[in-house]
């Protein structure tokens, strides 16, 4: 569909201070994959896909992302752990070191679009050290056609070298890999790490400043989806949460499945091209639309094969359990065409409570939505090192916090404000643990879960009773069509309710000492949503 031929048109990288010896420029899927495999970069699978191993880096590196503090960014940004200054000097020398670095190097050259709507869309030109981080790049940016390459001037340059690595008693840094911002500039430098999200999430942080700041327009780490009446429903949630599971649904369109903006003409556009998606313990049967779109031109990365033979083993997590999967939005066959839809009715927030406690669905006022965006919990599964026994909670931001360059009150009240003009309803999904916490309940099925979602997109929990949890205060439904209702209050499927009383108020205090750091910046209806204790 989207895998042109070769575009013969020459360019020079002399303005980026790269003189290289060899530019493959705008190469298909076809050929980076390859010219992959012949340099022993990586494996074809069994379904035809790339496999490859993206070295010592298999996820992000928060502590090792800066961005560049000057005139653009000095008063805007939140800066601290998660946005990390970085000198405009020390910028530009460690710039210079990598171009130099690239120089009389082979180099692979994309141009692409992000932002699918084209009133907000951004010219980037991605320069690339290997093919599959190439390749990863033709995958999750928005595709050209020829003639718009014609005249292509890229308003944005992302610079990815793995075998590039800084000194941090010379370069800033805090360690050899960095990934870095610069506003004024408008160039994301990467180094010293394979690991190809961060090319992703480099333009991603990007934008999560441009779009409110420029454009006052709402960016959003999320999922979206359209009903055939062109109703929108959008899904945040963090890793392991099934953003991506729940959002690709066959009775509903694709918009995206990562990110997107949310515009003050009351649309929503995907800012990809493609899909990255965990694939963990992946099946045909729980998520058959991702278990398809592994075939060729789908870019796998650090999994393992079933002994003797190409075939993955989606079990196997001997490197790392973020074993990952991009590939073109196209892979799905359940697309919305333009990736843009309209008239947002419906926001889930996803989060898989390991400690059993939160109700599998419940409706959020809007300062209770803020709050709880704001929050941005999740619990991973206990751990077996160091005799930790419990589940660990997970607050990050916005759903998103090592990409929100600005302070999250600003985006939760954003959110805010277009939940009550487009008068939106906002629900509370639990995906996680019931009957008690992890190692004494179990796992929501996944069936319950997706039929209290069709629920809500239908109408069909506007005229049911609710309740208001005693501990959290947010509305849970009484019944739910094809969901037992004796699941619906999580209280009722503990064998010691007492025992669930306790451990409530314990992650209400969890929530609240989270919460503390935001609280001088958040207004009283955001303070109103908070839990009850």
């Amino acid at each position: 569909m989207d895998n042109y031929a070769l575009f013969t048109k020459s360019i020079s990288l002399k303005n980026l201070g790269i003189e290289s010896a060899i530019i493959h420029y705008q190469l298909t899927a076809d050929q980076l994959q390859k010219m992959t495999l012949q340099s022993g970069q990586g494996i074809e699978t069994s379904t035809r896909a790339l496999a490859i191993n993206t070295g010592e880096f298999t996820g992000r590196s928060p502590k090792d992302r800066f961005i560049v503090k000057d005139y653009i960014t000095n008063d805007k940004v939140w800066w601290g752990n998660i946005n990390i200054p970085f000198e405009p000097e020390a910028f530009d020398a460690l710039y210079n070191k990598m171009t130099a670095y690239l120089s009389n190097k082979e180099v692979f050259v994309r141009d692409a679009y992000v932002c699918a709507d084209l009133n907000y869309r951004v010219k980037v030109r991605v320069v690339t050290e290997t093919a599959w981080a190439n390749l990863f790049c033709f995958n999750m940016f928005l595709r050209p056609k020829k003639k718009e390459l014609e005249n292509f001037t890229p308003e944005w340059t992302v610079i990815c070298v793995p075998s590039f690595l800084a000194d941090p008693a010379i370069d800033g840094t805090h360690q050899s890999n960095f990934a870095i911002l610069n506003f004024t500039k408008k160039i994301a430098l990467i180094g010293g790490t394979g690991y190809t999200g961060e090319v992703k999430k480099g333009i991603f942080s990007a934008l999560n400043f441009i779009l409110p700041v420029f454009k006052n327009t709402l960016p959003m780490h999320c999922s979206a989806n359209v009903g055939d009446e062109g109703d929108t429903a959008i899904f945040f949630g963090l890793s392991g949460t099934g953003k991506t599971t729940l959002s690709a649904d066959p009775a509903r369109k694709l918009i995206g499945d990562d990110e997107h903006g949310w515009t003050n003409e009351n649309s929503i556009f995907n800012f990809e091209g493609g899909c990255y998606a965990k694939v963990i313990n992946l099946s045909e049967e729980n998520e058959p639309d991702i278990f398809k779109a592994i075939k060729k031109g789908a870019l796998l990365e650090n999994v393992m094969f079933k002994k003797g033979t190409n075939e993955v083993d989606f079990e196997d997590i001997s490197i790392t359990e973020n074993t990952r999967v991009s590939y073109p939005i196209y892979h799905i066959e359940n697309i919305k065409s333009n990736s843009i839809g309209k008239n947002p009715k419906n926001i889930f927030f996803l989060t898989a409570d390991a400690y059993g406690i939160l109700p599998p669905i419940s409706k959020l006022t809007p300062g209770q939505a803020a709050y709880h965006f704001i929050s941005g919990y999740t619990a991973k599964v206990a751990g077996t090192e160091a005799g930790i026994t419990e589940p660990q909670p997970i607050f990050s931001a916005c759903f998103g916090a090592p990409f929100m360059p600005l302070h999250p009150t600003k985006y939760a009240e954003m959110l805010s404000k277009k939940m009550k003009d487009a008068n939106v309803k906002v629900w509370l999904i639990n995906t996680g643990w019931t009957g008690g916490p992890y190692g004494t309940g179990s796992r929501m099925k996944l069936k319950y879960t997706r039929a209290m979602i069709t629920a809500a997109l239908k109408g069909e929990l506007d005229k049911v009773d609710y309740v208001n949890h005693s501990v959290f205060g947010i509305a849970e439904p009484q019944s739910c069509p094809n969901v037992p209702s004796e699941i619906l209050n999580p209280r009722n499927t503990w064998e010691n309710p007492n025992l669930y009383d306790t451990k409530a108020v314990e992650l209400a205090q969890k929530f609240k000492s989270n919460f503390a750091k935001f609280e001088e910046f958040a207004n009283a209806e955001i303070m109103k949503g908070a839990p009850l204790v």
